[in-house]
């Protein structure tokens, strides 16, 4: 079978690398030798769920752990429990703890620190619940929260005080709540769907909550947030393009973190949606050593481009308790902006935003191109650093001294 396009470093010099290399490469024979795994299991998305890796001995099979990797996955049970999908583990670097897969998927010792200012729900979303799985913050729309089940946990998850303890799906009792709310407030036109992660439901409970939601007048558009395009791009599937496409507006925002993660498996998957009429975004969290470096960002925003992913957010990482060790300074996601305004197309320029510790929403962050504002004179820097003077039409023209000029009056 063709393996998933597994992405290395350059061969290690060292004996032991080697070693460890040589290793890695065995151990992964399990999941991508047609003996071990047929393509046919490969390829399906509940055999992947099935097998994740969730022991530090499944996960000592493929990949040398470092100490502070050991007690991290020990440490790990209960919420945000370990889980990786066999296809996300193809992708990480048997011998670089530094890998920005392993880093994502791997648990270390430093979640279990607790750090000035981290905070349980760092969002507000609690505070911000009317009925349990809705959380309504913002004026005209809500968020709806239909599972705890990712088919990968993202180490530095900001909902890791609810997500992967037990797997659950909403209940009918508590999505009917949710339904009588966004029909009594009306002012509610656009409702997104996550968890965990919406595309991991059964295929007939996800069309049966867009159907219901499709059913209140009030709802004009419908968002899914997503991880399973990255993680396990199995679960695309032609049946699931032709369920969602009935559901039209639809939006789809998939959570990207490196460019590593874009292998042909994910393309078809973005591909089968787009196809679909989808409009596809994507939302990436800053991370430190991993993202957090322009040329790295440039690279996954212009691979997101060439798969009509269009990059949404970059999201400054939220202080979840555990995740310290993932966080940058703001000046980092500013810096990004600056190399990526007029370095790259404008399709490819996200949004920096830092989402309010409690609740206070997204607040978009930018480099400080506004120089002065007086007297209808404004002076500018472009992203080269030169200055211009945009001259703003004056209110009145009014004659002086018996030549027409210009000068801004107050009616």
């Amino acid at each position: 079978m063709e393996s998933s396009e597994c992405s290395f470093e350059e061969p290690p010099s060292s004996i032991n690398q080697l070693s460890a290399f040589s290793f890695q490469l065995s151990a992964l024979k399990k999941y991508n030798s047609t003996k071990a795994v047929p393509k046919e299991l490969w390829n399906d998305w509940r055999w992947q769920l099935k097998n994740r890796i969730t022991t530090l001995q499944q996960l000592e099979e493929i990949i040398i752990l470092t100490p502070e990797e050991k007690k991290g996955v020990l440490a790990s049970g209960g919420r945000l429990a370990m889980a990786i999908t066999p296809y996300f583990a193809s992708l990480i670097d048997p011998y670089n703890p530094n890998c920005p897969v392993r880093r994502q998927a791997v648990p270390r010792i430093e979640e279990s620190y607790i750090l000035p200012h981290d905070m349980v729900d760092p969002c507000g979303e609690d505070t911000h619940s009317p009925v349990p799985g809705l959380v309504h913050r913002y004026p005209d729309r809500a968020l709806l929260i239909v599972t705890d089940q990712c088919a990968m946990y993202c180490r530095y998850c900001t909902r890791r005080r609810m997500v992967g303890a037990e797997e659950n799906v909403i209940s009918r009792d508590r999505l009917e709540d949710v339904y009588s709310y966004l029909r009594t407030n009306r002012k509610i036109r656009d409702v997104l769907i996550s968890g965990g992660d919406p595309l991991l439901l059964k295929e007939e409970i996800l069309e049966g909550i867009l159907s219901n939601l499709r059913r209140i007048p009030n709802i004009e558009i419908i968002r899914l947030g997503t991880r399973v395009p990255v993680t396990l791009p199995q679960r695309i599937d032609t049946s699931l393009a032709d369920m969602l496409k009935k559901y039209h507006p639809l939006w789809m925002s998939i959570h990207f973190s490196h460019p590593k993660e874009i292998t042909k498996d994910v393309k078809r998957a973005c591909g089968l949606l787009s196809d679909a009429g989808i409009p596809l975004g994507s939302q990436t969290v800053l991370l430190r050593g991993i993202n957090d470096k322009p040329h790295i960002m440039k690279k996954l925003i212009h691979e997101l481009l060439k798969m009509r992913v269009r990059p949404y957010y970059i999201y400054q990482c939220d202080p979840a308790v555990g995740t310290g060790h993932f966080r940058t300074p703001v000046s980092a996601g500013i810096n990004i902006i600056e190399k990526l305004r007029g370095h790259t197309t404008g399709y490819g320029v996200p949004t920096f935003v830092v989402d309010a510790p409690g609740g206070g929403g997204k607040i978009p962050v930018a480099p400080v191109y506004l120089i002065s504002q007086a007297d209808g004179r404004v002076t500018l820097r472009n992203y080269e650093g030169k200055i211009f003077e945009y001259y703003e039409s004056p209110k009145q023209i009014r004659r002086i001294d018996g030549i027409k000029q210009f000068r801004l009056f107050d009616s």
